[in-house]
């Protein structure tokens, strides 16, 4: 390693530092590759982790083997780079921050006639788009309240009926479309619609009274839903007086790390008030590093699709990269962006209230994750999993085959995030290995939780761990498998014992142990996902069949076109040819005419 880091170019670009194993153990970048690395070690009398260096980068300096690096253009190049790679590959002594969701926008095309308010996650071509946001929660909500406060355009397709509907006689819609309403008139209602987005106290106020009239009519059902619409609305913000004069658009980021957990929170300022905030928490880490915090929360959050994007950035401590992520947002967004970290004024108030609501998360967020702990220490994992992906495949005689991923986070199942796949090998490690490797591709839009579990033994543990290996990706595997009584899964109600695989070897729990239904829990949540799917994949696979059967192609012939083209849409859609070539002409005339 030592001739690598003598002989590094002057270039911007990244560096990456492996383990004697090949495990990847830390990421970063570099305006002047040489200078960046070469400050890590000193060379006389011999070579060693610079002591000047910060605990952290030492203990990954001692562990380090080999050192690879990518020449970039640019300084930016290189930033972009590093994000990127961190969140596909996970190394050891990197963070790594999870809440990379995109947040919905309330927009408003005002170079329409009469125009509408709708809901969006990206930029929206027009000259005449006036945006409002961003609401993590609550935001669509905020939408429905508008249409039912204010007689706006109620439905995209009203104005093209050009004749007055519902809406109008239940006086939820000016009717336009029948010219009862002039633009200019209709206008004054959009502006107070807008006004509301912001200062809603009127909205609230408005939406209270109709849910009064409802519950006195004894519509329990709608008042309860006016209710839930009240309050998604009011936790939009975090409570503040401080308002700003100057109508000024803030981002606040306030990052802190607990004992247990990190916390990032945000607060977005429109106009001069807070209109929407939003937190997210990420595992505790030992080799906390603000710089590359706030690196990664701005990186993820200001992608190119994001609308409106405020001109000044806060956040509640200042970071040795802020100018060139600033020059960065700059440069995507084709405008001038500041990232400030004041230290008076409202603005170091605001900053303040970020950091007292961080420490109040921190403070109220129970340890939900006990579980989890005991597996980290059971398993001898790298991290506690606070994340969690499980994997199970099913098919029947090698038919509608598929796979499932389940996702347990934060102690609760992330549905939003399970994922089915059709899945083409015949065989069950051919099945884990498409599935897996598939995820792995995906690690760089949707970053590496801290465990995988696999329904399976030794075999797909080895699988898994090669694959990731290739990859360079840090993550923890372990796999469960039922016993085999003579070469049979052993599934005696009551008595099956199922064993855990991991990379120190196997485990055999007690039937009663509390880790070991928590694993199977997951598994079998697994199974159910891939099962389902897997049920109405062949019911609609069994349909296919039978319409081909009835056409006069025998079981045979369908089985022969499914080996070939893999699924019944790549049959319909293959060419005359193909099929001919597959089979002979008169089924290709079938499919394709639908008569012999």
């Amino acid at each position: 390693m030592q001739s690598v880091v003598q002989n590094l170019p002057s270039s911007a670009g990244v560096y990456q530092y492996f383990d004697i194993t090949g495990k990847l153990l830390y990421v970063g970048k570099a305006k002047n590759l040489k200078n960046r690395v070469k400050s890590y070690w000193r060379s006389t009398p011999e070579f060693t982790p610079n002591p000047t260096q910060s605990p952290r980068i030492i203990k990954m300096l001692l562990e380090a083997d080999k050192l690879e690096y990518i020449v970039v253009e640019t300084e930016e190049d290189a930033l972009i780079l590093e994000n990127s790679l961190i969140k596909q590959l996970k190394p050891k002594y990197n963070i790594l921050l999870r809440d990379d969701k995109t947040y919905p926008y309330i927009y408003i095309d005002e170079s329409q006639e009469y125009p509408r308010f709708e809901i969006t996650r990206k930029v929206i071509k027009g000259k005449d788009i006036t945006y409002y946001g961003p609401f993590p929660t609550g935001g669509k909500a905020l939408l429905d309240a508008l249409y039912e406060v204010y007689p706006l355009v109620q439905k995209k397709s009203c104005l093209r009926e050009g004749k007055a509907c519902l809406f109008y006689q239940i006086k939820k819609c000016l009717a336009p479309c029948e010219g009862k309403v002039t633009p200019e008139e209709y206008g004054e209602i959009v502006t107070q619609a807008k006004t509301s987005i912001v200062k809603r106290k009127k909205l609230i106020n408005t939406l209270e009274e109709k849910m009064t009239s409802l519950a006195m009519q004894e519509r329990y059902e709608e008042a309860g839903s006016m209710r839930d619409t009240i309050q998604a609305i009011s936790s939009l913000t975090i409570s503040s007086n401080i308002d700003l004069a100057n109508q000024m658009n803030l981002d606040i980021f306030a990052i802190q790390n607990g004992d247990e957990r990190g916390v990032i929170v945000k607060l977005f300022m429109r106009d001069g008030k807070i209109i929407s905030s939003a937190y997210s928490y990420f595992r505790h880490t030992h080799i906390f590093d603000e710089n590359e915090a706030y690196k990664q929360a701005l990186l993820e959050f200001y992608t190119i699709d994001t609308p409106n994007v405020s001109k000044q950035i806060l956040t509640a401590q200042p970071f040795e990269d802020s100018q060139q992520v600033a020059q960065t947002l700059s440069t995507r967004f084709d405008k001038k962006i500041e990232i400030l970290t004041p230290q008076r004024g409202s603005k170091a108030k605001l900053i303040a209230l970020a950091i007292q609501n961080c420490k109040e998360l921190l403070r109220t967020k129970q340890s939900d994750t006990v579980m989890e702990q005991k597996i980290a220490d059971l398993f001898d994992l790298t991290v506690i999993p606070y994340r969690i992906e499980t994997f199970d495949n099913s098919h029947l005689m090698g038919v509608a085959t598929v796979g499932g991923m389940v996702v347990w986070d934060e102690a609760k199942w992330d549905k939003s995030t399970y994922r089915r796949y059709t899945l083409h090998e015949r065989d069950e490690y051919g099945q884990m290995k498409e599935m897996l490797s598939r995820r792995i591709a995906d690690f760089k839009e949707h970053p590496a939780p801290d465990l995988w579990i696999l329904d399976g033994g030794q075999a797909n543990l080895n699988l898994a761990l090669q694959l990731l290996k290739e990859e360079n990706v840090n993550l923890d595997v372990i796999a469960i498998a039922k016993e085999k009584l003579d070469a049979k899964a052993h599934r005696a109600k009551g008595a099956a014992k199922d064993l855990i695989y991991t990379v120190n070897g196997r485990i055999e729990l007690k039937p009663n142990d509390k880790r070991l239904h928590w694993i199977q829990r997951q598994r079998d949540e697994a199974h159910r996902y891939a099962i389902t799917y897997h049920q109405n994949k062949k019911r609609k696979e069994d349909t296919q069949v039978s319409l081909l059967n009835k056409k006069g192609i025998g079981k045979a012939t369908v089985k022969k076109l499914i080996d070939y083209f893999g699924t019944f849409e790549a049959i319909e859609s293959a060419s005359r040819e193909d099929i001919e070539r597959v089979t002979n002409k008169k089924i290709s005339n079938i499919i394709k005419d639908n008569n012999p």
